[in-house]
């Protein structure tokens, strides 16, 4: 009932207050995103159309230069004397040089776009710097290899002025001919300020960061700047844009989750395309943080709303919503949280009282239990893995030290040294009882330590074979699973074979970490391997704790992973009297490790 009301004043507010914001902050986003994207359009259509006819009368006049310095008398006279290069026409061809420098300056004072003018014979001669090779130059590669007459934003050293060559420059070189015999002699290069098209570029714009290029039919700039939109876009846009039959257009692309728009204007100037491109998120971010914003006031009124409704029917839903927070906190076995917020609970209607007083009652029982049964479990079982880890300590020092003394018994000094540095490594590793928690790289290294002592002294008697899997490095493991497993492994090889070949294997099967220890030593007998099988089945770690004799490293690991690792560890023993054993160890990775065994 009470909760029912609470139900009814949120839907009212709801429907009254909050629903209709949401859906104005919807809509008029949307409205406007329209209106503005056909006001865009129209308006960057019209710019390029400017801009279009801005280029074109900028390169009519470039060509139309340089007809005129084509036709003229000087410039044909000064041709044929440049080709036939005959001695004694020097002065004469000196003579018309200067005339031809005299008339291109002129050209160029005259000229109110800061056009500069040379002319270049297929020799390699300039009119202005005789001492300069053009062939070298990029955009005479251009000219020479593609046959292209627009060249686009360059650097030219062969500029008339020092002033001239400090800034970019686009050309267009028109074919040096005879006009009679229409014979070919070279080429005469018009330079314009690529700053002429930049400047007005410029002046399209769309939205803050809307890109603006000049591009050929290659998809290459024909001014300076790198093409920043997606290769992918530009390509595909090109070959729309040549498809279209009009000179002009929208085009809608989607890549990478943005959705790109592309206007574009046909140039009549060697197939120039004016290219204009953003991104709708980057065109329209005022809009959208409208939208945002309205959306925030929305999420806002909506929370105005639920607390109002909250506070209408607090009295009653209060104590029953902490009273639900207590709950959970019990679920999640916080005694201590819930029983502190029990006090706070406060409500005048008996019946919710009662029950706070019946649950709080729960608690104390519940926390009373736990303490005399659960925790005095947990307690017996850490005491059992101490003492179970324990019982590696001293075995393995003694025969350690052992093989420390038979070195030095035989004068082995830097064997010495060698054992002494790998056991400093294995105490200073087995006296860190921070953690009885380890990596398995660690582990692996702790092994190759212990391993390397007993090479020093079995020598070329034992070979032992570490195949680790790089996936197992980080995998968290308890401290000494192998050390115990190994050092039976060697000793039972011995006691039968003067040879021992061990291996160990680390690998990765789906969810289980596998670690495998196989020997070629005496094998175990039947008996030995059915009472291990049988302490898996039953769990008897007091036995394991109580053992004496064969196999007592064998069992204190089992017995350390069934505590740590409950119905996660599984074990396998394959062996055979006089042929060898194999030992694998399994243990599931879904969730950790148990302190419980199978009661978790």
């Amino acid at each position: 009932m009470f909760l029912s009301l609470r139900s009814h004043l949120m839907v009212v507010f709801t429907f009254l207050l909050t629903i209709p914001f949401i859906l104005l902050s919807l809509i008029i986003p949307n409205w406007i995103t329209r209106m503005m994207e056909e006001q865009i359009q129209d308006s960057t259509i019209e710019k390029m159309d400017q801009y279009s006819f801005y280029i074109n009368s900028i390169t009519t006049q470039a060509e139309e230069v340089a007809r005129q310095v084509l036709v003229n008398q000087t410039t044909q006279t000064w041709m044929k004397l440049e080709k036939e290069d005959v001695e004694s026409q020097e002065n004469e061809r000196l003579l018309m040089k200067n005339q031809l420098k005299k008339q291109l300056s002129s050209i160029m004072i005259n000229n109110s776009n800061g056009i500069s003018l040379s002319v270049y014979m297929d020799n390699g001669r300039e009119i202005w710097w005789d001492s300069l090779s053009s062939k070298q130059m990029s955009w005479y590669k251009q000219y020479s290899q593609k046959d292209q007459m627009w060249i686009k934003a360059h650097f030219d050293p062969f500029q008339q002025t020092p002033e001239m060559g400090k800034q970019y420059v686009n050309s267009y070189l028109q074919p040096l001919f005879d006009l009679y015999t229409f014979e070919r002699y070279g080429f005469i290069k018009v330079n314009y300020p690529t700053s002429l098209f930049t400047q007005a570029l410029n002046n399209i714009t769309l939205g803050e960061n809307g890109r603006v290029y000049l591009l050929n039919q290659q998809g290459e700039n024909i001014l300076t700047g790198k093409v920043q939109t997606p290769k992918k876009i530009l390509q595909q846009s090109l070959e729309k844009i040549k498809k279209d039959q009009h000179l002009n257009g929208l085009i809608h692309k989607e890549y990478d989750g943005e959705e790109y728009l592309v206007f574009f204007q046909k140039l009549r100037v060697d197939n120039w395309i004016l290219v204009s491109e953003v991104t709708k998120s980057e065109l329209f971010s005022k809009v959208n943080e409208l939208r945002r914003n309205l959306l925030i006031t929305s999420l806002l009124l909506f929370g105005l709303t639920n607390f109002a409704a909250y506070r209408l029917s607090s009295n009653i839903v209060s104590p029953l919503g902490k009273l639900t927070r207590a709950m959970k906190l019990v679920e999640h076995g916080k005694f201590e949280k819930a029983k502190q917020m029990m006090p706070t609970i406060q409500s005048e209607n008996h019946e919710i009282s009662y029950v706070i007083k019946v649950f709080d009652h729960m608690i104390d029982q519940l926390n009373y239990l736990i303490e005399t049964e659960y925790e005095a479990n947990i307690r017996r079982k850490n005491a059992e893995y101490k003492a179970l880890l324990l019982q590696i300590n001293p075995h393995f020092l003694n025969n350690t030290l052992e093989i420390i003394g038979g070195l030095a018994a035989q004068g082995k000094n830097k064997e010495v040294m060698d054992v002494s540095v790998y056991l400093a490594r294995m105490m200073r590793y087995s006296m860190n009882t921070k953690s009885d928690i380890v990596s398995m790289d660690d582990e692996i290294n702790y092994i190759r330590n212990y391993t390397d002592i007993l090479k020093a002294r079995y020598e070329d008697n034992l070979s032992i074979l570490i195949d680790e899997d790089q996936k197992m490095k980080p995998i968290p493991i308890i401290k000494f699973i192998l050390q115990p497993l190994v050092e039976n492994a060697v000793k039972y090889s011995f006691e039968g074979k003067k040879v021992a070949n061990i291996k160990v294997i680390t690998k990765m099967m789906e969810d289980q970490m596998v670690i495998v220890v196989e020997d070629h030593g005496v094998g175990m007998s039947e008996e030995v391997i059915a009472e291990l099988m049988s302490q898996e089945q039953h769990n008897e770690s007091s036995y394991i704790l109580a053992s004496n004799g064969n196999s007592i490293g064998l069992r204190n690991v089992l017995g350390r992973l069934q505590l740590y690792y409950g119905s996660q560890f599984s074990f396998d023993i394959q062996s055979e009297e006089w042929e060898g054993t194999k030992i694998t160890l399994r243990v599931k990775l879904d969730g950790g490790m148990h302190d419980e065994g199978d009661d978790h």
